[in-house]
This record gives structure tokens, C-alpha cells and sequence, in this order.
């Protein structure tokens, strides 16, 4: 189920960062002092698309499983936490774009935070309870717990640092392991894409810049840490029940490089849009990867 949501806060990411992109660069420049025109535009879109999507979502997915009474469950333990990761990343990038736009309107720092920032919190809660309702599924408070933490990464940021010293970032490779369960991890690369958690990786990109006020260190460059699984067909290891692949299910740890598009200087605003957009994905760069089996393995360019 968590596959599903990311799909949803990944198409809602990049619908709501294009939002403030236009041919137009005068358009495109974000206000600096409040633009009530807007600032209703902003609310009116994020409220129209959000609601739109929770409709369409309950319609045309959840009517296909069977009702229940509200209910949780405790999946903490499914596929390595890769999953509290999509959301933990869901959510902070939903959070960005919604400050980023309100931004764009001219709107103060702490409405920014309050109505911007929360915005992938807000929505993913609002699945969450759909999910509740499902016999299929269950309210989560490990997936509430991952949300949480990804708007708290960034408010927590705004505040103490009044920038993004750190991003949440993600890159994804084929792995081997869809074609063995393609229901469950995709079929083809877009699906495998948002559904194989055997090649998804997720990074904590710190900019060194902000950290150590050198200015020998580019502005853009970044030290990044990741966290990556694979070995895993099915949710759980059920080798017990003659269900296992054969193969082992490990956690993964990187160490790279990264670059920050958004401290890439540019004096075009519909270029500084098209970054801040791809600046969800890790630049691809050489790794070092820490793990139970191998120990440690060199990667001359990771994805």
C-alpha cells in the first residue's frame, strides 16, 4: 500500500513545483512582498489537486478492496523499513514544494511552515484513514511516524537554520529481484521504479558549504549518506513457510558524493524552477557501500 501513496506524492511533487513554472520569467519570480492574487491561486490548485486525488484515489482503488471498521496495523517491519523511507521522503518533498510556492506568492516565513510545509503531512494522514478503512490494509502509526518525520526535517531545518542544509534525496537501479514478484515490485522500469525497494536508495545530502563557511568548497557540493535494502521478494523473510528466494535480505549504507541544484546560480527563474524539481533525485556519483556480506564494496558511479 505505502508503494502506491509514493506514486501519488511523486506526481503531486512534480504537479505542484510546475505550478510556478511558466514561459514566462516576470511570472515565475517569486514576490517579495505578499501577492494575495497568488497566494489564492497557491491554495485554490493545492486544494483542488489534493482533493481531486483523495476522490479519485478512493474511487478508483479502494473500491476495488473490501470495507472494514477502522482498524491499525504494525508493518514496521516489512521490506527493511524501505517503505517508512518513501514516506519519510514523501513527505518532506511535498512539504518543500508547499513552502517553496507559498514562496513563490510572497507569503510570510511562518505561513510558509504552518500551511506550506505540512503539506505532505496533512495529505498522507488523510490516506492513512483511508487505509483504516480497508480490510486490505490498516492505519499505520509507523507510516504516521515516518510522515511526521519528513516535515519535521524540514521545518526543523527552516528554523534552526533558515535554509536546507540537509536534503532528503532518491535514486533508484534495476535489480534483479522484480522479475521474481512482479506483483508486488513492478514490471518494467517505471514500476519497478516506484515499486522495487531492492533498487531504491535514499540519502541525507548535507551541503558542506553551509556547514564549514569555506569558500574553497563550491556552494553546490554535498556529502552524502545512504540507505538502501535488497535480497527482498516478499514483505517479510518467510523462508519458514518455503516462500524465501533463496536470497538474503540485507541492509545497505552508502557514502558519496552529491550536488545541491538549488545552490546552482543561475539568474533564470524557469531554470532555478527545472532544478529545484530535479533536486529530489541524488546526482549520480561514485559510492562507497557498507554491508553484512560483502563488507565493503566500490561502486565507480551509483544509482
Amino acid at each position: 500500500m505505502a508503494r502506491h501513496k509514493i506514486t501519488l506524492i511523486l506526481i503531486l511533487t512534480v504537479v505542484i513545483h510546475s505550478f510556478s513554472q511558466s514561459s514566462i520569467e516576470s511570472f515565475l519570480k517569486p514576490s517579495y512582498t505578499l501577492n494575495n492574487s497568488r497566494r489564492k491561486a497557491v491554495y485554490i490548485s493545492e486544494a483542488a489537486i489534493g482533493g481531486l486525488t483523495l476522490i479519485g484515489l478512493h474511487q478508483l482503488w479502494y473500491a476495488d478492496f473490501e470495507r472494514s471498521g477502522f482498524h491499525t496495523i504494525n508493518d514496521n517491519s516489512e521490506w527493511l523499513q524501505m517503505d517508512k523511507m518513501g514516506h519519510v521522503f514523501s513527505s518532506y518533498q511535498l512539504g518543500r514544494a508547499g513552502a517553496n510556492v507559498l514562496n513563490w506568492s510572497g507569503a510570510n516565513k511562518n505561513e510558509q511552515l504552518l500551511y506550506g510545509a505540512t503539506l505532505g503531512l496533512s495529505f498522507l494522514t488523510v490516506v492513512e484513514i483511508f487505509d483504516g478503512f480497508s480490510k486490505e490494509w490498516g492505519f499505520s502509526w509507523g507510516d504516521m511516524i515516518a510522515n511526521g518525520a519528513g516535515t519535521g526535517l524540514y521545518i526543523g531545518q527552516e528554523l534552526l537554520w533558515e535554509e536546507q542544509r540537509i536534503s532528503l534525496k532518491y535514486s533508484f537501479h534495476q535489480t534483479k529481484y522484480a522479475e521474481l514478484n512482479p506483483d508486488k515490485l513492478g514490471d518494467g522500469f517505471l514500476e519497478e521504479l516506484l515499486k522495487d525497494y531492492n533498487g531504491q536508495t535514499y540519502w541525507l545530502s548535507f551541503n558542506m558549504h553551509s556547514f564549514f563557511k569555506n569558500d574553497h568548497i563550491p556552494k553546490w557540493l554535498n556529502f552524502a549518506i545512504g540507505y538502501g535494502a535488497e535480497g527482498m521478494v516478499f514483505p517479510y523473510d518467510e523462508s519458514h513457510i518455503g516462500l524465501s528466494s533463496g536470497n538474503s535480505r540485507q541492509r545497505q549504507f552508502y557514502l558519496s558524493l552529491d550536488v545541491d541544484l538549488s545552490r546552482v546560480e543561475t539568474k533564470s527563474h524557469l531554470l532555478r524552477s527545472i532544478l529545484d524539481v530535479l533536486n529530489v533525485i541524488k546526482v549520480p556519483f561514485p559510492a562507497v557501500e557498507f554491508n553484512d556480506e560483502n563488507g565493503i564494496k566500490l561502486h565507480g558511479i551509483y544509482f
